[in-house]
């Protein structure tokens, strides 16, 4: 069995500026590969950054220009956007996994996805959240079943859900049948539970995971950000304090062992070698989707297929003679 050397990259973004965000991975994936990882993991919504005023105000009183700024930095699949992020895995020879907020190329909708990257600069993988949790809604339309990969990067088979999506335990159980050796779980979630969370991850499927979680204190926002005083009010910093994203990031080992972190109120990128060995041996005494199971008792059934909005048909119409 091979090792393989992952990096969890706590940082902040630069709230709804797509390029400047860009810059930050290109920076922060050379920064990572340069300490020997090979596995280089993004945090939730990460470009172009949390759309925060979903939680700083109360539901729906927000402020149409803030949804506009997120729909012109969003991520379109296939765009020069999406092809620089695949030139920085392929520049520093990395998988890179990243959290995006994706646009179809058409319509303002928006997706919290996961995008994978292979260290030969190709997009191959792609999550939507399959359910957006609480004020997330206000933003966020939600995935289908057609994107839920396990990718295999030739030393480990990789995959994961976002946030609160990791609560899902028929989801999880999907994927897990699909073989996977290291869980991503890209979160805004914060506090010890979500720790715990993850460490029940861990030991549930015997294998390494890897939470990441971005940061933002108050200051970080720009000053001339729009209405910066309606979004970040003195009511609500006084209850959170200045930290509005305070950071979480933690990577657990397959027993539920804490290797790094849980790092919280600053930058940091964690780092661990993974001995993959570990995962076969942790799972001779227990394998949920493999000895630990009982197929001929339960069955689950998931619907894979795309559901677009649209789907065009011909229908045949018979002329009368």
């Amino acid at each position: 069995m091979e090792t393989l050397t992952v990096a969890a990259v706590q940082a902040a973004y630069v709230l709804m500026d797509r390029e400047a965000n860009l810059d930050r991975v290109e920076a922060l994936t050379a920064d990572a590969a340069s300490h020997g990882a090979q596995l280089v993991v993004f945090p939730e919504a990460f470009v172009p950054g949390t759309p925060i005023w979903i939680d700083t105000r109360p539901i729906w009183d927000g402020d149409d220009e803030w949804f506009r700024l997120l729909v012109a930095n969003a991520v379109v699949v296939g765009s020069p956007h999406c092809d620089r992020l695949a030139r920085i895995a392929a520049t520093y020879a990395v998988w890179l996994v990243i959290g995006i907020q994706e646009r179809e190329p058409a319509g303002a909708s928006i997706y919290n996805t996961v995008l994978y990257f292979s260290p030969a600069g190709q997009l191959v993988g792609r999550h939507r959240k399959l359910v957006p949790t609480g004020s997330e809604r206000t933003v966020w339309a939600p995935g289908d079943g057609s994107t839920l990969p396990v990718v295999d990067t030739g030393t480990a088979r990789i995959s994961g859900l976002i946030c609160w999506e990791n609560y899902m335990p028929l989801a999880r159980f999907h994927l897990y049948a699909q073989g996977v050796d290291v869980w991503l779980a890209p979160t805004l979630a914060v506090g010890d539970a979500w720790i715990a969370t993850l460490q029940h991850l861990a030991r549930e499927n015997r294998m390494y995971v890897v939470g990441v979680n971005p940061v933002l204190h108050e200051g970080m926002v720009p000053a001339d950000f729009p209405h910066r005083d309606r979004l970040l009010p003195e009511s609500f910093l006084a209850s959170s304090g200045p930290w509005v994203e305070e950071g979480n990031s933690a990577i657990v080992g397959p027993g539920g062992s804490i290797l790094a972190g849980p790092v919280r109120e600053r930058e940091q990128t964690l780092l661990a070698e993974l001995d993959l060995g570990q995962v076969a041996s942790a799972r001779r005494l227990m394998d949920p989707t493999g000895h630990y199971n009982r197929p001929d008792v339960f069955r689950l059934l998931v619907d894979t297929s795309p559901r677009p909005p649209v789907q065009a048909a011909t229908l045949g119409v018979t002329v009368p003679e």
